[in-house]
């Protein structure tokens, strides 16, 4: 870890790590509504839609491409303060990229650093300095399905305060059937130099959601109805429209059953996340700093998301302290870190069956879960400069994870209900150590050569343990944890202030790589290990400002993921074994390119007036572990105009309008496409790719054709 790195709370990447940093001035001139509109200019990033406006499944790599909702297999952090949970969980419905000024994309295995889960990696969202804003900002963003987004932010560093807050007020119609929303986010970021030796910093988010959600379709019920039109009841449904199959009596289908839609059933989410982190930083001298830091983060959701209504509190406590010392090893400059942290999350949570009624109305309980999720350890890592060009780095993390859990199941027999419960626990221990080595090179001002070798692991979490293959409540404490280790061999080229190339190859070696699919019940999700994978990969990215004014930026990530050891058990009365070894790993898109370029006039009366042009592509990919059936690949164009200018004003300082036009072919997409179940028959053949196109509880179509204007004024 740098000395910077370690003073400012992890606020950018560490030397040794492959990263890239995006900043503001990449998405300051552009109507940024998610996470979706900002990392796709880092090479590795992939993007998919997850459960609700602004949650995206974020992947490295590869490393959270079969995941169907939420983050997993990477740390995210704000500021340096831990925004994943304990149990590995992150979501983006927090992150409104107004708020931010730079962006850390940290790429690979790096447990060593960041511990459980950083299989992939980690990212880390630098809140705008107060001292940057320097006043008041306000901006509104409005378009195409109702869209609407007022925020705010405010900042200024008066002594030794420096402080910002922002806050947004999003809500639009959505533009497939059943997916309005309206959610509000406060972030604020406060440090204080207390004294010339203390600084103490504070943190606080807070995010509100209320959403409603469509049912993920089959690909034919994609290809037929793309965006869900059409649908408002069961009986009048429009072909394609996704349906949920309820209880009438909201535990057993004695009384009869209701085949509802999203809109009728009011199926959706209403979550709240609150996160309020403190911490003190301490010179011992000028050479050694003493870090302690402590983060409070609850997780409270409602969720009917299907036939079932997940309902919970989550909250969490995290710790870490740590040192850092910069001085001389036998007359070598050097940078050494050594902390401990302790983080756990207690919860309680329910799974209530849906039943017919609208507005989500709840039935008897279907399961508990009760859950304890700790995880504790240390790190250390040495940075030391061998000679002027050359500089080693070397890390290693130990952690111990331990899960416990308890799972009631219930069930329901003849038209009363009588109830039978069935318990199932676990008591799981895990330890795992996680050692890095990298080594940067500096040949000359244009060249730096990397090279790393480093191990991450990432735990299942408890609630993977209690659901099988069927969607169904049972034992499936058997998961292992997941480790990897990868080689990464790069170089950053910038000739002069005008160009800069990178690029990166990649081999990783996965044990037990931890991967879900869908199952027959909708929103839900089963976990399973894959003994053996292997992920590779290329990552290229290039910022060339060719001519005064012009500019072009390019991200391009090449995947070739497969399964080396994985035989898949498939029942239907006998079980049937078939060996996957050699098979892409479903989910990743071998190919993925954001490429933009643009022109800014810098001189004269049209200064501040500019525009980019924008293309991304996403190749086709599996989606099945049999490699039967592909979900689509695409190409987007979208097109931007904007203008910004100084004012001269007492009051006003500056004046920012954008025009952007999204998808300006009106390309039909997919957005999302959840890994499905391969399914064979009681001869224990395979189905066919044209029988797994009708299994639904997979894809999300992307928007089309979409027009977003907006404006930004900035107050002294």
């Amino acid at each position: 870890m740098t000395a910077s790195a370690a003073r400012d709370g992890l606020n950018q990447a560490p030397a040794g790590q492959t990263a890239t940093t995006i900043d503001r001035s990449q998405f300051d001139n552009r109507p940024s509504f998610s996470v979706s509109d900002v990392l796709r200019d880092s090479p590795g990033i992939s993007i998919k839609q997850g459960n609700g406006p602004r949650d995206f499944g974020i992947s490295i790599r590869g490393s959270n491409a079969r995941n169907g909702f939420g983050i997993r297999n990477l740390v995210i952090f704000e500021d340096g303060f831990p925004v994943t949970q304990p149990d590995g969980l992150s979501r983006s419905d927090l992150i409104d990229p107004h708020a931010y000024g730079a962006i850390d994309v940290v790429r690979g295995p790096s447990s060593a650093l960041y511990g459980n889960y950083a299989t992939g990696g980690a990212l880390n969202f630098r809140t705008r300095p107060g001292g940057t804003i320097d006043g008041v900002e306000y901006g509104v963003d409005g378009g195409s399905y109702g869209y609407l987004n007022n925020y705010l932010a405010a900042g200024k560093k008066v002594g030794n305060f420096e402080g910002s807050l922002f806050a947004s007020d999003t809500r639009g119609d959505g533009y497939i059937g059943s997916s309005w929303f309206n959610t509000q986010t406060v972030n604020f970021l406060g440090t204080l130099k207390a004294t010339p030796d203390d600084r103490f910093t504070v943190k606080i988010i807070n995010n509100d959601l209320s959403t409603r959600l469509p049912i993920r379709q089959s690909l034919n019920q994609y290809y037929t109805n793309p965006f869900q039109q059409g649908c408002a009841t069961g009986v009048t449904a429009a072909a394609g429209c996704g349906t949920v199959t309820l209880n009438n009596n909201g535990f057993n289908p004695t009384a009869g059953t209701d085949k509802e839609t999203a809109v009728q059933a009011g199926l959706g989410r209403n979550d709240r996340r609150t996160i309020v982190g403190g911490r003190w930083e301490h010179d011992f001298d000028n050479t050694t700093t003493w870090r302690n830091q402590f983060v409070f983060d609850d997780r409270n959701i409602s969720q009917p998301t299907g036939t079932t209504s997940a309902i919970g509190d989550f909250p969490s406590y995290n710790y870490m302290s740590d040192l850092t010392k910069r001085g001389e090893i036998l007359g070598l400059e050097s940078t050494a870190f050594f902390g401990a942290f302790y983080n756990t999350l207690t919860a309680s949570s329910d799974t209530r069956n849906v039943m017919p009624g609208g507005n989500a109305t709840l039935g008897r309980l279907s399961s508990n879960l009760h859950s304890e999720t700790t995880n504790y350890g240390v790190r250390a890592r040495e940075e030391l400069k061998l000679t002027t060009s050359l500089t080693a780095v070397a890390g290693v993390g130990w952690e111990t994870t331990v899960l416990k859990g308890t799972n009631t199941a219930y069930s329901y027999a003849g038209p009363t209900g009588v109830t039978t419960t069935t318990l199932t626990t676990a008591d799981r221990q895990f330890q795992n150590t996680a050692p890095e080595l990298a080594l940067l090179y500096n040949l000359n001002n244009e060249w730096l050569f990397r090279g790393r070798v480093a191990t991450g692991y990432g735990t299942p979490q408890v609630s993977n343990l209690f659901v099988v293959q069927t969607g169904l409540s049972g034992n499936n404490t058997q998961l292992q944890t997941q480790k990897n280790l990868g080689y990464d061999l790069g170089f950053d080229w910038t000739p002069n202030n005008t160009l800069k190339l990178s690029a990166t190859g990649f081999y990783e070696f996965f044990r037990n790589e931890i991967v879900s699919q869908a199952t027959p019940i909708t929103g839900i999700s089963y976990t399973f290990n894959a003994p053996r994978s292997e992920h590779r990969g290329i990552e290229l990215a290039a910022d060339w400002k060719f001519y005064r004014g012009w500019r072009f930026m390019a991200a391009y990530t090449y995947l070739d993921e497969v399964y080396t050891e994985y035989v898949e058990n498939i029942t239907n009365g006998a079980v049937f074994s078939f060996n996957r070894a050699g098979n892409k790993i479903p989910g990743i898109s071998p190919n993925e390119l954001t490429a933009r370029i643009g022109y800014d006039e810098v001189t004269g009366q049209l200064a501040g007036l500019g525009g980019f042009v924008e293309v991304q592509w996403k190749d086709s990919f599996y989606m099945d572990n049999a490699n039967l059936l592909k979900a689509p690949g695409y190409e987007l164009v979208n097109l931007n105009v904007h203008y910004k200018t100084d004012l001269v004003s007492d009051t006003f300082r500056s004046l920012n309008l954008f025009l952007e036009v999204r998808n300006v072919f009106d390309r039909t997409y997919v957005a999302s496409a959840n890994n499905i179940a391969n399914t064979v028959t009681t001869a224990g053949l395979q189905n066919p790719a044209s029988t797994l196109a009708n299994t639904t509880g997979s894809i999300y179509a992307g928007s089309p054709r979409a027009f977003v204007a907006g404006m930004k004024v900035a107050f002294k």
